[in-house]
């Protein structure tokens, strides 16, 4: 789990004020009730009630959560499904015949995908499963299921849910009855739903199913979206952490052919309990700030259960349930012990242990109540992902890196094993055979091109990189910038202990300033004590609206201090600013790159101008949009937006909205458009004739959203600008997070691609107009592509002027001397939301519009 999604599960579990746990209440009752007031309240924080307090309502609600959802799912369904109907090319008359450019050098790659060479060609029959009493196990739901052999026939495929055959049944709705070790009598409903030609776009997720099946005969178990292997664990025991090495695996259309897409995944694990935890932060604290501990350590992290694989969201502990507390099941009261004992033959050694709550996401049938609860036993959930003291530890991120971190030889290899293990194991051989599939024993091997690097302008000097390295750091040193304002009145704060540090950073800004045509006077010197309220006070007595910028050197990483400081500099009173732990300006050998990366950011955060590259296109604006969820304050959305004001896309106007959960982005994000282009023409006395919208920030299943809200929102904050402005508009949506690798072979060895290697070929989708860039270099593991959908284009830019737009723009990020992973302005609404979601919680001033300030 990264730090950016423990922070967003965190943020979440804090914003969540949850009734008492196990209570479900439906859609009209929620809408209904009066809000409670604080002391009703459970969450992080906010327990009011002496732990063991029945509460009456969940004991007698609970059962509705167990009717509602098989306990333990989570989750819908795969959002690529989703995308998968979207068809955006076809409106776009200049890419229907072709979507590929030419620019650029041939190289040929090898991808993480294999072709399916034969599938079934008979029609398919759907049919949905219900079970009574419910069946919560998915293993126990096939086994009752497939006690009907003979009438269900040894050729079909179930996913627990939705069972495919490959005939009929001779009834629409058939009847079976069926018994389970215990000799509960079961009553299962089979009932016909669909019937499915071979073309069917549903076939591909019953392909997904039946190679869910192959992955569990190779003894892989499934968490979440992939599966893993428990039987080749690989240890680390000097941190007590074990990492399940595994697989994420789908089928999808792709530009000739159906494809599957595999990646090597991994999950770490520790070999602590939820109990272990709480016994130990019992013994800590005491029993006085037990609960408040619990809370603090428990909320937002994510658990995996081993007796079904499923990983869930802690929201909430309920202290008033422990496993002797019953429930309804059926029509019988059953209690969390049986229950456990009957459905995965576990017995709960602690019958005193608080349940954890989790918040089931699957929804039931348009109209039907929400789903209730999991109520988890802390005995049977062991703690997945990393603490925040884990990852600050050097050595355990470094030993975890040795396993997790593959370079291209060793994922490749590990892919090619993967490839053998399905082809050497004769039960996957034969279920293949059963439904006529079969893919080619290789990974694809396809063309890309690399495009040629691009000419760094800085000053009135003109350089180029090592294309490798995709880094200038060392050409610029010495260069003046473009432009730098000249700074005069700023302040330099810091505490007694770290008076050294202050004046070393103070000497190496001296020296590397000159060379970069930086004009920079002696700040003044303001010495604090080491805490928070202190800090406030010097900033609030010596920050007027004659200091330009505001440098605090801070003895610790502590998030309170550096919240306070944002938050003041960004709302009450506006003021660029810089941050600088001690630790990083104590060793002498780095000062100096230290000095040079810190004069940077304060230059480009006070309107300054660092490099360009050349754009051609003149009049255009580039917008970058992304959002960031920031929960600890009511599940709230930070949507930002940073535009160009420039020609040589070096100015930025930035702007940040704040709304409420379930509101689409783009409503705040209107004006914030309008305001953009106003500011563009108080720049350049026009408006842009053509305008580049970078999206980010969009999760599997949202295109639909993006294409039909978002584009039409985007359209109508242009047509206010005035009835004849109809600039050409292209909007397109970024994608970080994807499963596909590419490689190549370079004197024998494989390696990562070059950077500004383009893919348009063979793994991009038909119904999209889609390509993938790889802009950065990385030093270690493999390289990571970045995916870009054109959803809406009226400029009618070929698809190569497109991409060497998209891959100049990667040089354009002024906190990196380097080529990054996403255009400049993806990074900086990124960067311009996180800082509001983490720290700031309020919108910006509107007089740091026009400059880069949270850099």
């Amino acid at each position: 789990m990264t730090g950016r999604a423990r922070a967003r599960t965190r943020a979440r579990a804090r914003g969540q004020e949850t009734g008492p746990p196990g209570v479900v209440r439906s859609r009209e009752a929620v809408a209904a009730a009066a809000v409670p007031s604080e002391s009703e309240l459970f969450g992080r924080g906010r327990q009011k009630c002496t732990p063991g307090a029945a509460a009456q309502e969940a004991v007698q609600h609970i059962s509705v959560g167990f009717q509602r959802v098989k306990l333990g799912e989570r989750g819908g369904r795969r959002g690529d499904f989703h995308d998968a109907g979207v068809n955006t090319r076809q409106a776009m008359e200049h890419v229907k015949d072709s979507k590929t450019g030419t620019t650029g050098s041939a190289i040929q790659l090898t991808a993480n995908y294999m072709r399916i060479i034969s599938r079934p060609q008979w029609a398919l029959y759907q049919y949905h499963v219900d079970f009574k009493p419910p069946m919560e196990a998915r293993r126990l739901r096939s086994a009752l299921l497939f006690q009907h052999e003979e009438t269900l026939g040894s050729a079909r495929s179930f996913d627990g849910a939705v069972l495919f055959l490959p005939h009929k049944l001779p009834n629409k709705e058939t009847v079976l009855h069926s018994e389970t070790r215990h000799g509960e009598k079961v009553q299962i409903t089979v009932t016909l739903t669909n019937e499915l030609p071979p073309t069917s776009p549903v076939c591909l997720q019953f392909y997904n199913i039946i190679f869910r099946r192959i992955l569990r005969m190779l003894n892989m178990q499934q968490i979440g979206r992939n599966y893993y292997s428990p039987n080749d664990p690989l240890n680390i025991p000097q941190h007590r952490l074990t990492i399940w090495p595994g697989f994420s695996t789908a089928i999808l259309q792709y530009e000739k052919s159906i494809m599957l897409n595999t990646d090597v995944s991994h999950k770490v694990l520790r070999s602590e309990t939820v109990l272990d935890l709480m016994l130990n932060l019992r013994h800590k604290c005491g029993d006085q700030r037990f609960a408040e501990a619990c809370a603090k350590e428990l909320i937002g992290v994510v658990v995996l259960t081993k007796y079904n694989n499923k990983t869930y969201r802690i929201d909430d502990i309920a202290w008033d349930h422990t496993p002797t507390n019953t429930f309804k099941r059926g029509d019988a009261e059953v209690s969390f012990k049986e229950y456990y004992k009957t459905q995965y033959s576990l017995d709960i050694t602690d019958s005193n242990q608080a349940l954890l709550v989790s918040h089931v996401k699957r929804m039931g049938p348009p109209g039907a109540a929400p789903p209730g609860p999991a109520m988890l036993i802390p005995e049977f959930c062991y703690l997945t992902g990393m603490t925040d003291k884990m990852r600050a530890d050097y050595n355990i991120m470094k030993d975890l890196a040795t396993h997790t971190r593959l370079d291209p030889e060793r994922r490749q290899g590990r892919l090619n094993r993967f490839i053998s293990n399905i082809n050497d194991n004769a039960d996957a051989q034969a279920e293949l055979n059963t439904w006529g599939l079969g893919f080619e024993n290789q990974l694809l091997t396809l063309s890309g091109r690399v495009l040629p690097g691009e000419r760094i302008s800085q000053g009135s000097r003109m350089f180029e990189y090592n294309p490798w390295q995709a880094d200038w750091s060392r050409e610029m040193r010495g260069v003046p910038l473009i432009s730098s304002p000249a700074l005069t009145t700023w302040l330099l704060l810091y505490t007694r202990r770290n008076t050294n540090e202050a004046q070393a950073l103070l000497q190496g800004l001296h020296k590397v300033t000159g060379p970069l045509g930086i004009h920079m006077d002696r700040p003044v010197m303001i010495e604090y004590e080491d805490h928070q309220e202190s800090l406030l006070r010097a900033l609030q007595h010596n920050v007027g609206p004659q200091v330009q910028m505001v440098v605090v050197v801070l003895p610790s990483n502590r998030k309170d201090k550096y919240d306070s400081i944002k938050k003041y500099l960004c709302v009450d009173c506006p003021t660029p600013s810089q941050c600088v732990l001690s630790r990083t300006l104590s060793k002498p050998q780095t000062i100096m790159t230290v000095a040079t990366k810190i004069a940077l950011q304060m230059s480009c955060k006070m309107g300054g101008e660092l490099w360009s590259v050349e754009i051609p296109l003149k009049t255009l604006m580039i917008v970058g949009i992304d959002c960031y969820h920031d929960t600890s304050c009511g599940k709230r959305s930070i949507g930002a937006l940073v535009a160009s004001l420039n020609q040589g896309m070096t100015r930025w106007y930035s702007k940040c909205v704040l709304q409420d959960r379930g509101q689409e982005i783009m409503d705040g994000l209107k004006m914030a458009l309008i305001g953009a282009l106003k500011d563009y023409l108080k720049f350049n006395d026009c408006l842009p004739s053509r305008i580049i919208i970078y999206r980010d920030g969009v999760g599997d299943g949202m295109l639909q959203s993006v294409v039909n809200y978002e584009v039409p929102q985007i359209m109508e904050s242009i047509s206010s600008m005035g009835q004849d402005y109809m600039p050409k508009l292209t909007v397109v949506v970024v994608k970080k997070r994807i499963n596909s690798r590419f490689f190549t072979q370079i004197n024998g060895k494989v390696t990562n691609p070059p950077p500004g290697t383009v893919i348009d070929v063979e793994v991009t989708r038909p119904e999209w107009y889609d390509f993938y860039i790889v802009s950065q270099a990385v030093r270690q593991g493999s390289v990571s592509p970045t995916h870009y959908n054109v959803v809406y284009d009226t400029s009618g830019l070929k698809p190569d002027h497109l991409q060497r737009l998209t891959y100049k723009l990667c040089h354009m990020y002024y906190n990196w001397q380097g080529v990054v992973r996403v255009p400049a302005p993806c990074q900086y609404a990124h960067k311009l939301a996180f800082l509001v979601g983490q720290s700031i919680h309020k919108v910006p001033s509107v007089h740091l519009d026009d400059y880069l300030f949270y850099l």
